[in-house]
């Protein structure tokens, strides 16, 4: 893993099956670095490594503090995940912007930490008081309750989205290329014979506008080689019915 990452705190969990999962999100998103705080049911903690699923390299790593001030030392900057108002005085960010803000941080060569509160309450204002800035995720006001482990992944999710950026929508070409403008015509003109031949282009006032739509039909869907010699093959094998009838 890189160690240009934020370090994932984990203050006062109370479940170990949340740690596990916890740690499971981390990984998921190329994180490894956790600390946990006082958790409440101990450490090691056999639950949490059968949640974690494959992710107990993070779990064996994590530091364990028995205070979030000793959790912070070494950081230079500290974000606060909560839901709610707490009438303290920061800048509160979005999780896109606070993990935004995190990169350009950690560019500099600042250490950056996540504070995530535990799951009855989340963290009380004493906790945020030691932070620089408060995360605040836009969830519905009537349900704001977010599980640590969800937090964490949405966390972490955004922190990936700044790291290595993905396309917001590619093409899975599933072995297969995507189909040149010459083999679409040739696919057009196949089909525009073939629907000449049967009549399809009626009245001979509408033919050209009719030949038009097709033509933009074809244009509009992003067709592969594999399409288009599908596409011929069936209009052949409806042809050759037709003939043999």
């Amino acid at each position: 893993m890189t160690s240009r990452q934020p370090t994932f705190v984990l203050v006062r969990p109370q479940m170990g099956e949340n740690i596990g999962a916890a740690a499971r999100a981390m990984l998921n998103f190329g994180l490894d670095r956790m600390r946990l705080v006082a958790p409440r049911d101990g450490w090691p903690n056999g639950r949490a490594v059968a949640m974690a699923s494959g992710a107990g390299r993070v779990l064996d790593a994590a530091m364990l503090h028995d205070d979030l001030a000793g959790a912070l030392s070494d950081q230079h900057f500290v974000f606060a995940t909560t839901a709610r108002a707490r009438g303290l005085t920061k800048p509160v960010f979005t999780p896109e912007a606070a993990m935004e803000r995190a990169r350009d941080l950690i560019g500099e060569g600042r250490k950056v930490a996540v504070l995530f509160g535990p799951e009855r309450a989340g963290l009380e204002n004493a906790d945020i008081a030691q932070a620089n800035a408060i995360v605040s995720v836009p969830v519905n006001p009537e349900f704001p309750s977010l599980n640590l482990a969800q937090c964490v992944l949405l966390t972490a999710y955004e922190w990936r989205r700044q790291d290595a950026p993905a396309a917001p929508e590619t093409l899975e070409l599933a072995g297969t290329e995507p189909a040149t403008g010459e083999e679409v015509d040739r696919l057009a003109r196949h089909y525009e014979e073939r629907l000449e031949e049967a009549g399809f282009f009626f009245p001979a006032t509408k033919a050209e506008g009719m030949k038009l739509n097709l033509r933009n039909l074809w244009s509009r869907m992003p067709l592969t080689r594999a399409d288009v010699q599908i596409l011929h093959g069936a209009l052949r094998q409806m042809v050759g019915w037709k003939e043999r009838g």
